[in-house]
């Protein structure tokens, strides 16, 4: 059996210069109370960060933005979607013509200053991995996946990853690649781009036929002159690290290979935990953080380590959003945090105060190296995750010039 924790080592911290796009104002994309997307995650994120000292390791940079013009945003989003956007954050009324006022995406005052924002720090974080200022960039804020071109959806009112693709594109980018962890899969993305080879959307998720939005079927391949383009992997509920890896394993690194990006976006929702009050996978903070591991190296290995990233979902507020997401900024960073380590008080202190509720005591589930039997060791037809895993390599790896049957 192979040890998938730290397959190798991640890449030396003198390659990881990481620069983290924030704004306090970001807390304001807020659909009210009661809402599973609370901004708290987010705050508690930056401030587990800063406890740690992960925003002051040698490379890593804060820094200010600008929100998304309607320039920007109509990279992606139609003109009238956008107008219904900025009336309905300035009016409060619904406009459920564009998935305005639903229960997923209730109308907030500010809407569309507070969607622009979270755009606005993903593509300063593509400007900044694609100008060489930062061989990584991040807007843990960002990754809302879901919204179309004239709709909101999913929690998601502007899709930031994909505005952020579209304006790669713009800059002459020829071969983009995004990959998708979240739970729930990556639609809209995949929406934006179904048509262009230029863009690699890869996600794995949780199973269309037991979760929201019903699409990720591994036969969604790709438009007309885009075979291929698109790659989904549909996890059975119950997946947990050993397997949801496994998969991983088996589907990204060899079509990454094959692709040969120029910059690697990546989407990092981690709804797949266990704990997570809206879906039914069972990972653990520590299959997590060694997905965030093997995409930094492959970010360096397939893309020139040209890595842009984003948060996504996650709707357990306090004892997986932060702990997850401050990995994930300590893996960019190139100094990743060993598992073991205890949860600063004051930072236990600060969660209690916010939300009444007692935090992690470690960066742990307690599992800190995660075993995986991987793909090269054999398909296991008994196994529904190995069914899932060649369902889409069958789909897909024939595009690239790759054998399903073998690993490569």
């Amino acid at each position: 059996m192979n040890v998938m924790s730290s397959p190798a080592p991640s890449p030396a911290s003198d390659s990881c210069g990481l620069r983290v796009f924030w704004d306090d104002k970001l807390v304001s994309y807020d659909f009210g109370a009661g809402h599973p997307l609370n901004p708290v995650r987010v705050e508690l994120t930056m401030a587990l960060a800063r406890e740690l000292k992960v925003l002051d390791a040698p490379g890593v940079r804060l820094e200010e933005f600008d929100p998304a013009d309607e320039d920007l945003l109509g990279l992606v989003h139609e003109a009238p979607y956008i107008a219904a956007v900025r009336q309905a954050g300035a009016t409060g009324r619904a406009d459920l013509r564009h998935g305005l006022g639903t229960a997923d995406n209730p109308v907030f005052i500010g809407m569309h200053e507070a969607s622009s924002l979270v755009a606005g720090a993903s593509v300063a974080a593509a400007r900044a991995v694609w100008t060489g200022r930062s061989p990584h960039a991040a807007n843990i804020a960002g990754g809302l996946h879901h919204a179309m071109a004239g709709a909101a959806s999913g929690f998601c009112v502007y899709n930031d990853p994909a505005v952020a693709i579209a304006w790669l594109l713009d800059q002459g980018a020829e071969r983009v690649a995004y990959v998708d962890v979240d739970v729930h899969h990556g639609d809209g993305v995949q929406a934006a781009f179904y048509d262009d080879p230029r863009v690699l959307t890869i996600s794995l998720h949780e199973t269309p036929r037991t979760l929201f939005p019903g699409t990720g079927f591994p036969t969604e391949t790709g438009g007309k002159g885009a075979e291929g383009s698109a790659v989904n992997v549909a996890l059975p509920p119950g997946t947990g690290d050993a397997n949801w890896l496994r998969a991983f394993d088996a589907v990204v690194p060899p079509l990454l290979r094959a692709f040969r990006p120029q910059v690697l976006v990546t989407q990092h929702g981690c709804d797949s935990h266990a704990l997570d009050p809206l879906a039914h996978l069972i990972l653990s903070v520590d299959g997590q953080r060694t997905a965030y591991a093997m995409l930094h190296r492959l970010a360096h290995e397939t893309a020139g380590g040209r890595w842009v990233v984003t948060g996504g979902g996650g709707y357990e507020l306090v004892q997986v959003v932060p702990r997850a997401w401050t990995h994930l900024l300590a893996e960019a960073s190139g100094r990743p945090i060993p598992p073991e380590t205890p949860t600063p008080r004051d930072w236990r202190e600060f969660v209690r105060l916010r939300t009444e509720e007692i935090a992690p005591l470690r960066m742990t589930d307690g599992t800190s190296v995660v075993e995986v039997r991987t793909w090269a060791e054999g398909y296991d037809p008994a196994n529904p995750v190995d069914q899932a895993v060649l369902a889409t390599r069958r789909e897909v790896f024939p595009e690239h010039g790759l054998d399903p049957l073998m690993y490569a």
